[in-house]
């Protein structure tokens, strides 16, 4: 089969890719071994993260540091065994956190956060996923008072990004989630951002808004990518797909395209689980809740209470455990106590795909002709998959790119 432009990776980022480069005219075919939507975007928390104008960056306080070297905190967690390996991406991540470095990031992310929410509000009403969709924003809540007001601070802090948000006391918190436990003290209700009760249900919604235009989707493995005759060729159930350029998405898979070609890119990869839970009594959860001293969320899903857990860091295709949802499950049933019983056979695991600099990868790679990227979103691939699939298809066309392309270089690597 032929066609103009060869998208790898069905995920979020990939589908909206595909989209934005179909809806410029160009002929597309999807591929991805598995179906839209199974990986990564499937198990997030289901957040649209209009609010995160900071990336999550390494700590760098020394108290910070010394409990997680204890290794028994829930927001994270290491493997022993993988640490070795993993320890100069640690120390290159810990490098770009530095406060200046990380304004820069900020700074230079915020075009793409800014346009999330309406990026997927476009594709959303195109699609005709409107009930997957809630607009309530999500709450933040505190069980500390010292940590409630250093919040407090820091929300004044992000005055210039221009985030509606309210602050609550204990009273107004309990008065907007009954069921949350009356040893929180407050919290802070983010309203920008919205939240998905199917996040892989909607990027397979995407999926079939790309298909219903006329795209294509194939099974087919990215790691059978080739250069014939100055095009690009990979293999798919149906046999060879021929394109004059492709773009690869595959999210914590790229290192597996990407090595093979010879780049190097600092690739690390943050997993996390998730677990759906029943609730008692017919308690309800109507807003998703993070609870930031565990570093989990609690959200109200179509499956259930999702609950998402924060990093591991082990290797990619180390067994699951439970160590780091066990530690959050217990957390959670004391902030809410109407979590019921599991709803799932196994946790689920997902791997998040981060950059070092805390920046994704966008445009064309620099030693192959007509091979762009598009990975490496870190912890926010749902919130950015729009947006930055927008911005790829600007560049790959020839249209003017709205925005500056330049922080998400592949060349910054070199």
């Amino acid at each position: 089969m032929d066609c103009q432009t060869i998208v790898l990776g069905a995920g979020i980022v990939g589908v909206s890719t595909a989209l934005h480069l179909q809806a410029r005219g160009r002929q597309v075919i999807l591929i991805d071994r598995d179906e839209p939507g199974s990986g990564t975007s499937h198990g997030n928390a289901g957040l649209i993260e209009r609010s995160s104008v900071i990336p999550y960056a390494f700590p760098r306080q020394f108290g910070a540091l010394l409990r997680y070297g204890l290794n028994r905190q829930p927001d994270v967690r290491y493997s022993l065994l993988h640490l070795p390996k993993a320890a100069p991406w640690l120390l290159r991540y810990w490098q770009q956190s530095a406060p200046g470095r990380l304004a820069k990031a900020a700074a230079d992310m915020l075009p793409l956060v800014q346009r999330s929410v309406e990026e997927h509000d476009a594709l959303i009403e195109a699609a005709g996923l409107q009930d997957l969709i809630q607009a309530k924003g999500w709450i933040e809540v505190y069980r500390d008072s010292v940590l409630f007001e250093q919040a407090r601070q820091d929300v004044l802090a992000l005055a210039r990004y221009g985030l509606h948000y309210e602050i609550l006391d204990r009273g107004q918190l309990q008065a907007r989630e009954q069921q949350l436990d009356g040893g929180v003290v407050g919290g802070i209700h983010w309203l920008d951002p919205k939240t998905v009760k199917d996040p892989g249900g909607l990027t397979r919604g995407y999926a079939a808004l790309f298909v219903r235009r006329g795209g294509q989707f194939l099974h087919g493995d990215a790691r059978s990518l080739r250069q014939v005759d100055g095009r690009w060729q990979v293999d798919s159930q149906r046999g060879a797909v021929t394109g004059n350029e492709v773009v690869a998405c595959l999210g914590p898979q790229s290192g597996e395209l990407f090595e093979a070609l010879g780049y190097r890119f600092p690739l690390g990869i943050k997993r996390g689980y998730h677990m759906h839970y029943a609730t008692r009594d017919g308690a309800r959860l109507s807003h998703s809740v993070c609870d930031t001293q565990g570093g989990y969320v609690l959200a109200p899903m179509a499956l259930g209470v999702r609950l998402t857990t924060g990093i591991e860091f082990a290797a990619s295709n180390a067994a699951a455990n439970e160590i780091q949802l066990r530690r959050c499950e217990a957390l959670a049933r004391q902030l809410f106590p109407a979590l019921g019983e599991r709803l799932d056979d196994r946790p689920w695991l997902g791997r998040r795909p981060c950059l070092p600099d805390m920046r994704p990868v966008i445009g064309p790679a620099p030693r192959h002709r007509n091979l762009w990227f598009n990975f490496g979103h870190a912890h926010h691939g749902l919130t950015l998959g729009p947006v930055s699939g927008r911005l790829l298809a600007e560049l790959l066309t020839g249209q003017r790119p709205f925005t500056d392309p330049t922080p998400y270089s592949a060349t910054r690597f070199d």
